[in-house]
């Protein structure tokens, strides 16, 4: 049996797994500088990788077909885990987000980033494109569901990531233009609404992202030092592990949400073009398992598990360099975190499951 005969049987695509393995492996050594050298803080986090890569490789051996019947009920369960967390949920951070199920704790919003757009590629794959109106409505109230449950935790980030997840798939399966842009307006006009339901914290990470500068040590404490390290790394950064905000502690948050600025001060704008290369990469090759797909579930499925992979990384960069504002978001493979590269790999892992049934009906 040769080479390319396991690599077929195993379902891995080879040009998305060494991007992958690529970003984890830059994201490690920037963790090292960015955790203060902490030798088990790097060790906790390839223990996540390595659960992480395996689920991506059953993940790939799921056909799409599979993954279809499936969908409805991957989602009503990750609707039922959510309600639980609202119950019987573990505080952490002043947030009830977590179920603890003794040996670790589960982020249930973490996996309706996936079941949402299982769930909609289904629901729309079942009839001609482009979808009905009442189809359309149905997979409303099936975004808002989660959306709503999610904001009660409270978690805006996340929230805005699966409500994105779920809205990339009505686009692509070719909702009217006089849609789309009925839902613009009517996020527009619902703004004062959703004002009057935001935490005190949540406005104040708004009103800090139009003048961080208006409390310099207290809310825009954050933004104002991660644009400090962005701005201090110049063309080739000062060297991997003499980044000097990180070292000395004037970077909160510096292993989680604000990686980025860690790997910008030390590795400099060289750096930063390496690691946009790196997702530029995986996206591209994403799009074209998902253009190149055989089956209408495949091809919206992909596509929202893609789109929702550049918003992860578009938000990250954009509140750590002011942007947007900081709305806790992890920069995706780089950042510590189990929960969020455990749904990234097996989004990825459901890409290759995709392009290897292509594969396979083609031969």
């Amino acid at each position: 049996m040769d080479e390319r005969t396991i690599i077929q049987r195993l379902h891995i695509d080879i040009p998305l797994l060494s991007g992958i393995v690529l970003l984890c492996l830059i994201g490690t050594l920037v963790l090292y500088s960015a955790g203060s050298q902490d030798v088990n803080l790097i060790y906790r986090q390839l223990l996540r990788m390595g659960i992480a890569f395996i689920l991506l490789c059953v993940c790939a051996q799921l056909p799409p077909n599979i993954l279809a019947r499936w969908s409805l009920w991957i989602y009503l369960t990750g609707l039922v885990l959510l309600g639980l967390v609202l119950l019987i949920g573990d505080v952490g951070k002043g947030a009830q987000r977590w179920l603890d199920l003794g040996l670790f704790r589960f982020q249930p919003s973490e996996l309706m980033k996936i079941a949402l757009p299982m769930v909609l590629a289904w629901l729309f794959c079942e009839k001609p494109l482009p979808p009905t109106f009442f189809r359309i409505v149905v997979a409303c109230v099936m975004i808002i569901l989660p959306v709503i449950l999610i904001v009660k935790q409270p978690d805006l980030g996340t929230s805005l990531l699966v409500a994105t997840a779920g809205f990339s798939i009505l686009f692509v399966a070719g909702i009217n233009w006089r849609l789309i842009a009925g839902f613009i307006a009517f996020a527009a006009l619902s703004t004062p609404v959703l004002w009057y339901f935001m935490h005190d914290y949540q406005k104040l990470r708004i009103l800090t992202f139009l003048d961080p500068e208006q409390d310099p040590l207290g809310a825009g404490y954050h933004i104002i030092q991660s644009k400090i390290a962005i701005g201090s790394g110049g063309i080739y950064g000062k060297g991997w592990l003499n980044g000097t905000q990180s070292h000395l502690e004037f970077l909160p948050e510096r292993s989680t949400d604000f990686i980025f600025s860690v790997l910008c001060e030390e590795f400099g704008f060289m750096g930063v073009l390496l690691i946009v290369f790196l997702y530029l990469f995986i996206i591209i090759r994403g799009l074209q398992i998902c253009m190149n797909a055989q089956q209408t579930y495949g091809k919206l499925l992909g596509s929202g598990l893609v789109f929702t992979f550049f918003v992860y990384i578009f938000v990250n960069m954009g509140m750590v360099t002011g942007q947007l504002p900081v709305v806790g978001v992890p920069l995706p493979l780089v950042s510590m975190g189990g929960t969020s590269m455990v749904t990234l790999m097996a989004g990825f892992g459901i890409l290759m499951a995709i392009q290897s049934h292509r594969r396979l009906l083609s031969e």
